[in-house]
């Protein structure tokens, strides 16, 4: 996968927004982690809901976030509430 539209749950849109917040690459996305590209996200759009760090966990894992474990669901959530 050469792009981050590549990815599982990453549109043509977030893709762009990702590049804006500085991850360019399916690599950078996966080494820098859901995470730490969420919260870059948020300081840019302060409008950032929990179902897009869904999806960067689940694009992170490669596969779509309504497949993510119930563990991972609930550290996102609580990852989110604490933001």
């Amino acid at each position: 996968m050469s792009t981050l539209s590549d990815l599982p749950n990453i549109g043509n849109v977030l893709a762009k927004l990702l590049v804006d917040a500085g991850v360019d690459t399916p690599e950078a996305l996966r080494k820098m982690g859901s995470k730490e590209a969420f919260i870059r996200l948020k300081m840019r759009d302060d409008t950032c809901c929990l179902h897009k760090l869904y999806a960067l966990q689940g694009a992170v894992e490669g596969i779509r976030y309504t497949y993510l474990s119930k563990e991972m669901n609930q550290e996102l959530k609580d990852f989110f509430n604490a933001l």
